[in-house]
């Protein structure tokens, strides 16, 4: 009896490869054509991208958390009183992306489109995040999250749809996923990656490597002048008058549901793109 003999791996399975330095550009191809499949099978045509911070809690945490910092008795009370305060302020701009995701998905579901048409995408973790694919959640509408390994706040919000629900390694390759598909981007307050973001497509949309009408909402005008002088860069001459058009503040809700819809009606049903 012959002895047989042990198949080599192919190349395919081998993990130690894949997950070799050789092998990057295996794994950043992976984060391009595993979501492109999986959007095309569930017919996601373009989205609604909310970006804002992790760190923002709905109302109903932040008071429990007020609660607890006016019970805490240590030598720190004073300050996380202070602070549980301050984020029971912020706590607004979390029931707005919830009711503003939950009007945005109501009326796109609305539309008489076989396509899933505007359909809301955040980052995926908690705080404004959550607070978007819960409001499409709410509207029992279909909601993405594109989220990313970091060592902290990186796990994946309750709200978002399992079949759209991801998990990135490159950065690149989620900011790429979340401009491809967007039609419109609404920034709530957020720290740096917020920033981050907000910025890449503020220069993109600037430099003219966006070709498609995306509809930039600033969302908080109070907070986003208090934290960039925006008027500042253009009195220095960095930016130019014009650019201060690629985004529109929004303080309500109501204005900045009418100013995106608005901009789809005029850009991408009546011309049916």
């Amino acid at each position: 009896m012959k002895k047989q003999h042990k198949l080599p791996v192919k190349a395919y399975n081998n993990l130690d490869f894949l997950n070799s330095a050789r092998a990057r550009t295996i794994r950043i191809l992976s984060e391009f054509y595993e979501p492109q499949a999986r959007f095309a099978r569930n017919k996601i045509r373009d989205t609604i991208v909310f970006f804002g911070s992790a760190r923002i809690p709905s109302r109903k945490v932040a008071l429990e958390n007020l609660k607890a910092a006016k019970k805490d008795k240590s030598a720190s009370s004073k300050k996380k009183v202070e602070r549980a305060l301050k984020m029971l302020e912020m706590s607004k701009y979390y029931e707005d992306a919830v009711e503003l995701s939950k009007r945005l998905t109501k009326w796109s579901m609305s539309l008489p489109v076989d396509e899933k048409r505007f359909i809301v995408c955040s980052g995926g973790g908690p705080g404004i995040m959550e607070a978007a694919n819960k409001g499409a959640h709410l509207a029992k509408g279909h909601s993405i999250g594109l989220n990313i390994s970091i060592p902290f706040e990186q796990f994946v919000n309750k709200y978002v749809d399992p079949e759209l629900a991801f998990e990135f390694h490159y950065f690149f390759m989620r900011k790429f996923w979340f401009v491809f598909l967007a039609k419109a981007l609404v920034a709530f307050p957020g720290g740096f990656g917020t920033l981050d973001e907000m910025m890449e497509v503020v220069t993109l949309i600037q430099t003219g490597k966006l070709s498609k009408p995306l509809k930039v909402i600033v969302y908080g005008e109070s907070f986003w002048r208090e934290v960039m002088n925006f008027d500042a860069l253009l009195e220095h001459g960095m930016i130019s008058k014009d650019d201060l058009k690629i985004f529109d503040f929004c303080s309500t809700v109501d204005e900045a549901f009418e100013k995106i819809t608005t901009h789809f009606k005029k850009n991408y049903l009546n011309n049916h793109k």
